[in-house]
């Protein structure tokens, strides 16, 4: 899951222009059908390093906030661990979210970086849970399954107005999401961040919902802000790099 408000329902969850080596940037604007991208495993690099998600095994990010459903605490954690995806070996983050203390859902993500420094994201394996058991494994889905796909979470060179898939998996995950803005300065608790990249993200499956992102350099995610279809802000309260 990309790391999303628990109020985009199942989700916490996580490229444009011109195509470039063997389509890794994949382009499409929003609205156009269908989505297709070429995966050449020979195009991918080990680690994730992107300055705006760097994915560092070790490495934690922990952020709370007051959603609809409660206090929403999130512990993402980069594993020692990897997965093969379409032939391409992906770096393997857990995601835990809890609402008022309780976990809700526990998330393998798998995520991968190719030669350009476009980080990719390649499905997840995520668990819902009620009372310690769980109930649910939707919103799971793997690249090259059932005809999914992977999407760019973070390109390599953000650019204004650009609009890009994250993800692909007709009718359950179709994550959007737009470059707003390069040089935002972003005040929390944790301190002050400047330059900071900001986005714009959807899914047309709740086109009633938008939030936005904001990512430090060196750090990642470190706040988001429910902008359409309620209210809802989570930020980030601890970082410990691995």
């Amino acid at each position: 899951m990309i790391l999303t408000l628990a109020l985009l329902l199942t989700a916490l969850a996580a490229g444009c222009g011109e195509e470039e080596a063997a389509d890794t940037r994949g382009d499409v604007g929003a609205g156009e059908e269908p989505y297709s991208v070429e995966i050449d495993p020979a195009d991918f690099v080990a680690g994730v390093d992107n300055p705006y998600l760097p994915y560092r095994p070790g490495t934690t990010w922990i952020y709370e906030g007051e959603t609809d459903e409660g206090t929403e605490r999130i512990e993402v954690t980069v594993t020692g661990e990897t997965r093969e995806v379409m032939g391409v070996t992906c770096v393997v983050v857990r995601d835990q979210v809890r609402i008022d203390g309780e976990l809700v859902e526990d998330t393998l993500d798998w995520f991968a970086q190719d030669r350009d420094g476009n980080v990719w994201y390649f499905g997840e394996d995520s668990k819902e849970l009620e009372n310690g058991e769980v109930v649910s494994a939707a919103g799971s889905w793997e690249a090259g399954v059932d005809g999914a796909l992977p999407g760019i979470v973070m390109q390599a060179d953000p650019v204004i107005g650009e609009t890009y898939h994250q993800e692909y998996y007709r009718g359950e995950a179709e994550d959007m999401a737009k470059v707003l803005s390069l040089d935002e300065t972003v005040e929390l608790a944790l301190g002050a961040y400047t330059g900071c990249l900001q986005t714009e993200e959807w899914t047309p499956l709740e086109p009633g919902i938008a939030e936005h992102k904001f990512y430090a350099r060196g750090v990642g995610v470190i706040l988001e802000e429910k902008v359409k279809g309620g209210e809802g802000r989570i930020e980030l309260i601890e970082f410990r790099e691995g």
